[in-house]
Parts: C-alpha cells; structure tokens; sequence
C-alpha cells in the first residue's frame, strides 16, 4: 500500500482530521522510526512487530555469480522486521 492510500484510508476513518495533517502526522511516525533506527535502537509496535538493524559481517572473499572473480564485501547494516505471533496468526488464518 502507498503512503497517499493509506493517508486515504486514514481519512476515511478520521473526517475531523485534515489531509495535510494526517500526512504531518505519517511523516513524523516515519521520521522517528527512520531515526531509531539510524541510531541501531529497535522499533517495536504491538501487534505488528519489530524492525531492527542488524550488522552484516565482512566477507573477505565472496564469489561475483556473472565472472567467477573474488570479491571483497565489507561489513554493512542491514534493517530486519521480525513480524509479531498476533500478525503471523492474522495471515496464516484461512
């Protein structure tokens, strides 16, 4: 779902509230997660998950798939989102 979607449906939900801001609001919500996380502090929200940062380890000699040579990978983060058992129970339901 795009972000002017979801602000749709948050509009659809909250008549009182402006679009522009609704959309204030998602950006901050956004901004602070984005933060958090540039900070390598997780960000849990209840019944949807977790994203955290996790570290990547350097590879001193990994295989390039296209021309066989060796190369160096260096060592990076990566953003991780471990969803929550009330969210997996919610899709796994038929």
């Amino acid at each position: 779902m795009s972000k002017p979607k979801i602000i749709k449906e948050l509009k659809i939900k909250n008549q009182k509230i402006k679009n522009q801001d609704l959309e204030k609001i998602f950006d901050l919500f956004l901004r602070e997660i984005k933060e958090a996380l540039l900070s390598k502090k997780s960000v849990e929200i209840r019944s949807l998950g977790t994203f955290f940062v996790k570290e990547i380890m350097e590879k001193k000699q990994a295989r390039n798939p296209k021309t066989g040579e060796y190369i160096y990978v260096p060592k990076r983060n990566k953003i991780r989102f471990r969803a929550s058992k009330r969210l997996k129970e919610l899709i796994n339901k038929q």
